[in-house]
């Protein structure tokens, strides 16, 4: 389920507050910062981004779910 387009204007990085990038069509479905010193990936769940530094995993790792 994507993220809708007037959440993800309003959504930045937690960690760096860059914009985020959906990648909710790729699985697992996610939300990627556009920093290229942060590149965090937050998980997508039932539709509902989890905005989590702790939840979050370095950009293209396995453990992004």
């Amino acid at each position: 389920m994507p993220v809708e387009a007037s959440l993800l204007e309003i959504l930045a990085c937690p960690a760096c507050h860059a914009p985020l990038e959906d990648r909710t069509a790729a699985d697992p479905a996610t939300l990627v910062c556009t920093s290229g010193d942060c590149g965090l990936a937050y998980p997508v769940r039932d539709g509902i981004p989890v905005l989590l530094v702790d939840e979050a995993a370095p950009q293209g790792s396995p453990t992004a779910a």
